[in-house]
């Protein structure tokens, strides 16, 4: 009698992350359950996840849990995970657009929604935010396309284009653009005062310039010292504490480590990327640094560059002070890897925003698929009496 379980999957790069893509009906529907079998995959506490599937990195332990949706305006749910590397946990408080970016694909090749050639459009409900985003998937012979001749930093090589469109983004976790009432304002905490936005654009986000923090904005992921990382953290856990994600924000780093997300912005500068490739001032309207898991991210993440992207055209915003052009509905971002860009279309009087456009594009590979093996102990509840 074998003792283990198999969980069908597969593990697809989406943009500049990779995760395991699961059907929800492979997993146990009680969650404690779930969440063990899920942390099993990926290899349990141990931080190099030699035991799973995880890559001990923050870009690569990530999750998508993919069901038919029953909702009359989407196609399909997902909810998104970020399985916490040597810390047990998993985090659902957000969402991740570079993994969005596989679902539409991983939909289409399960046969979970109708082709389309040489388009298909995927609606796709994301369960962490509340928020609808449509997906258009190239499709060829029945199947999502791979291949083409799109490139995004931080991956080697070119792929089919996948254009994002996220709908009703704004509010997406608070039910609000300006979460706290304010475009700029003072946040006092145990690092010192600093002056920041918070803004929910497909993400909440604090924004906060480089020279507050002591940095340039050019830095990369090593650059940044333990001090440095210690305040940033201390700078986005007092924002979770202001947003009621945590009452006590010595718990945020535990209770809620990705969201909001705390992104650093300065003005566009010339600088050498991860790579040693010259990313050129002029070719960019803005730098920025993202943290991800409290390590700056090696590229950039979607939804928090929605974010960004959109506040870059918010009079009275920290990053609308950095921007060099925010009069056309382009918004390039340099980021660690490169650039990133955004379409970013909205009226703003001042009074209300309207958000008429939010859109990006990515790449996705199908990498591996088949089954996962869990224990099958994993399987059974705490008095050890019900299976799955």
């Amino acid at each position: 009698m074998r003792d283990y379980e198999k969980i069908r999957s597969a593990i697809i790069r989406g943009g500049t992350s990779k995760g395991v893509f699961i059907l929800e009906n492979e997993l146990p529907s009680d969650p404690k359950m779930r969440d063990r079998v899920i942390l099993s995959i990926y290899g349990g506490t141990d931080k190099r996840q030699i035991d799973g599937l995880g890559g001990a990195d923050a870009l690569t332990s990530k999750l998508a849990i993919v069901s038919v949706s029953s909702r009359p305006d989407a196609d399909i749910d997902y909810t998104f995970g970020q399985v916490g590397i040597g810390t047990g946990k998993i985090d659902y408080n957000s969402n991740c657009g570079n993994i969005l970016s596989g679902v539409g694909p991983f939909a289409i090749d399960e046969g979970l929604v109708p082709l389309k050639e040489p388009y298909t459009i995927v609606r796709i409900y994301n369960t962490n935010t509340d928020c609808i985003i449509e997906a258009k998937i190239p499709v060829d012979s029945g199947k999502s396309l791979s291949t083409g001749d799109y490139m995004i930093d931080g991956v080697p090589g070119e792929g089919a284009k996948i254009s994002l469109n996220f709908l009703d983004a704004y509010g997406s976790k608070t039910g609000k653009l300006f979460p706290t009432g304010k475009r700029k304002e003072l946040l006092i905490t145990e690092a010192g005062e600093f002056e920041v936005s918070i803004i929910d654009v497909a993400a909440p986000v604090v924004f906060i310039t480089a020279e507050q923090v002591g940095l340039k904005g050019t830095e990369s992921p090593s650059d940044l010292s333990k001090d440095t990382l210690r305040k940033l953290e201390n700078i986005r856990a007092n924002a979770a504490k202001k947003l009621n994600f945590v009452s006590n924000i010595n718990n945020a780093t535990i209770v809620t480590p990705s969201s909001p997300k705390i992104i650093i912005v300065s003005k566009a500068q010339t600088y050498s990327n991860l790579h040693g490739n010259k990313i050129n001032k002029n070719l960019i309207h803005l730098t920025a640094r993202a943290m991800s898991m409290q390590e700056m991210h090696k590229t950039f993440p979607v939804t928090g560059g929605l974010c960004t992207a959109t506040a870059s055209k918010l009079k009275g915003t920290v990053v609308y002070d950095c921007c060099e052009n925010s009069t056309t509905d382009e918004v390039n971002i340099g980021h660690p890897s490169g650039t990133m860009d955004f379409l970013i279309s909205l009226n703003d009087d001042g009074e209300r925003v309207l958000l008429k456009k939010t859109v990006v594009a990515r790449t996705a590979r199908r990498l591996m698929e088949g089954y996962a093996y869990v224990p099958k102990e994993l399987f059974w509840d705490e008095a050890n009496i019900t299976k799955k």
